[in-house]
């Protein structure tokens, strides 16, 4: 690093961008702060048209400033898209000063546009990393971040929209299968209590209809007699036998075959 004398309003320190000029001093708008200076190259000449640094400054179409000598404090200033200087160039005396053009207090770092075709050529494909610029891409930054935080709370909020109207729709499926079970219920109960209601109607069923078994293990259906006739005798007639009252009728079961003819015999 070169020796800067303490009663130069700058120094050099280190930036964001590697070493960087820095005022020491408070700057006043309007006042030279360094000269840019170095060898002329002459640009009709192939041998200084052939040099390529990035401290090649130049003055007009045939001269310009190799800034790359060490002595060359100036070279330490970087650049910036809002700077707080600027060049003040002289192509006829060759010349180039950087000025202020802001108030530059103590600790700040002093820079200037180093314009167009610089940027596109050497800033552009690495970024600039000036104050202006860093702003902004935390700006963006922030927005996507940001923005990312919006997507996510929105597919949040829509997720739990779904999963409300599913168990919704689970608690209306329970329902009506908890109703239908209870409409079952009651329409069996309500037959059942129909069922009972009727005990007369099956009692005459089971009078009217009877199974009686047989030697065999074969069952014929018979209708329940109302009464039993005795045999008449061919000479003398005798009285039928009196008829059991109707309840009895209903409720004895019927006689084998066998027991009604020894009932006829014995009456004959």
């Amino acid at each position: 690093m070169p020796v800067i004398s303490p009663k130069k309003p700058y120094r050099v320190g280190r930036s964001r961008t590697g070493l960087g000029l820095f005022a020491t001093q408070r700057i006043k708008k309007g006042t030279k702060i360094i000269r840019y200076f170095g060898p002329l190259l002459d640009c009709k000449k192939k041998k200084d048209d052939a040099i390529e640094n990035k401290y090649l400054f130049e003055l007009n179409n045939r001269w310009t400033i190799d800034g790359s000598v060490r002595k060359n404090v100036a070279r330490y200033i970087n650049h910036a898209c809002k700077p707080n200087a600027e060049s003040d160039v002289r192509p006829r005396k060759r010349k180039v000063f950087i000025r202020a053009i802001k108030n530059i207090e103590p600790g700040d770092e002093i820079n200037y546009d180093y314009g167009t075709d610089y940027f596109k050529a050497y800033l552009k494909p690495i970024g600039c990393k000036c104050d202006a610029c860093e702003k902004k891409r935390k700006k963006k930054r922030a927005e996507a971040r940001a923005e990312r935080l919006r997507l996510k709370a929105k597919e949040e909020k829509k997720a739990e929209r779904k999963a409300k109207k599913k168990a919704e729709k689970e608690a209306a499926k329970r329902a009506k299968a908890k109703s239908d079970t209870k409409s079952r219920v009651r329409a069996k109960a309500k037959s059942n209590a129909k069922t009972e209601l009727r005990p007369d109607r099956k009692r005459k069923l089971d009078s009217k209809v009877s199974t009686v078994r047989v030697n065999g293990g074969t069952s014929a259906r018979r209708s329940r007699p109302k009464s039993i006739t005795p045999m008449v005798a061919a000479e003398q007639p005798i009285a039928a036998a009196p008829e059991a009252p109707a309840i009895f009728q209903a409720l004895s079961p019927p006689m084998p075959a066998a027991a009604v003819d020894e009932a006829q015999q014995a009456s004959a």
